[in-house]
């Protein structure tokens, strides 16, 4: 079922397809954040990859949370915008031989995840305050601020050092 799908009808029918893409795209990033780490070379980045492994399956709780909330079965849809950020990812990964552009590398790819979730968390808290679920909303606001602050904290470290080294 796509974004576009006949499925859609209603805006309800929309944030619960959305809240399964979400929820497609944590679990998948969940598995991915473990590949990145092992090949992160520096101790910041494995460090901050880690706490963002632990944060991520408390994303995925959440989003278990909204769909209780919300009176519908916790399910994904595929979502093949993150599969492609996470595919780019790992060729980036095994691409790149210098350790320490590699770990710049890393981190362009992990924004990209941000990003996307960013945009992802954006929409449906705003989705949920139209559909009258301030509820959901700030569940999902708490996620939406910590991706904020991850994306910050990987700029901070990338500006810190990382990617004068890979210079």
């Amino acid at each position: 079922m796509g974004l576009f799908s006949k499925d859609i009808k209603t805006m309800d029918d929309l944030f619960v397809h959305q809240l399964k893409d979400i929820y497609y795209a944590e679990k998948r990033i969940l598995s991915a954040l473990e590949e990145m780490i092992a090949k992160a070379t520096t101790a910041e980045l494995r460090q901050s990859l880690e706490a963002h492994r632990i944060e991520t399956r408390a994303h995925v709780e959440r989003v278990e949370q909204v769909f209780r909330m919300h009176g519908v079965e916790a399910d994904t849809v595929k979502c093949p915008a993150i599969d492609g950020i996470i595919d780019e990812a790992e060729e980036i990964g095994s691409e790149v031989e210098d350790k320490t552009v590699l770990d710049a590398a890393l981190i362009g790819a992990a924004q990209a995840v941000e990003h996307y979730e960013i945009a992802r968390y954006g929409t449906l808290v705003a989705w949920a305050n139209t559909l009258g679920r301030s509820d959901c909303a700030s569940v999902l606001q708490q996620t939406l601020d910590e991706e904020k602050a991850t994306d910050a904290k990987l700029t901070a470290l990338a500006e810190s050092f990382i990617n004068a080294t890979a210079r």
